[in-house]
């Protein structure tokens, strides 16, 4: 009879818990940044901030979609002048070393400027495993192992810090 009552009592917490609004998971795309760029495997969504001489560069990266995972996700933010010369220029990187499917990771960058900045251009790679499709593998001779690709995605994203660019909403 106590088991029963246990037992009731762990499945009605269960159900309780499951309804609550508290175990909701973020909406996305997140409210907090301003600015968003997809280029079809993984979206960024960003703020820039200007602190005294620097920008900061602050947001995250999300894999919606893709069943593979996007690995070694790397970040150049370029100061270019009226000239289309770089004169500012900083590095980074995600955190995690790949990003699967529904999951985010955080970035930041921090760029000391010159002043004589024009722009900030982003530009961001990753590796990207493209495989054969099922179909062109049914339809072909066999073979013992499926032949995947490492694709190196470089994309840019120019005037990233613009307020009037790449507005997420």
């Amino acid at each position: 009879m106590l088991s029963r009552i246990l037992l009731v009592v762990l499945l009605t917490s269960g159900v309780g818990n499951c309804a609550s609004p508290q175990g909701a998971p973020p909406s996305y795309p997140p409210d907090s940044y301003a600015h968003r760029a997809s280029d079809g495997h993984v979206v960024l969504y960003w703020n820039c901030v200007r602190e005294g001489g620097v920008l900061k560069l602050e947001g995250v990266a999300q894999n919606p979609w893709e069943a593979q995972p996007i690995r070694f996700l790397a970040f150049d933010l370029i100061g270019v002048s009226a000239q289309d010369r770089t004169v500012s220029r900083t590095t980074g990187a995600a955190p995690d070393i790949q990003i699967s499917t529904n999951q985010i990771a955080p970035f930041h960058l921090n760029v000391n400027a010159v002043g004589t900045e024009a722009r900030f251009d982003l530009y961001y790679q990753y590796q990207f495993l493209e495989g054969e499709e099922m179909g062109a593998r049914l339809a072909g001779p066999l073979v013992a192992f499926p032949r995947i690709v490492a694709q190196t995605n470089v994309s840019l994203v120019r005037d990233a810090c613009a307020e009037g660019k790449h507005r997420a909403r």
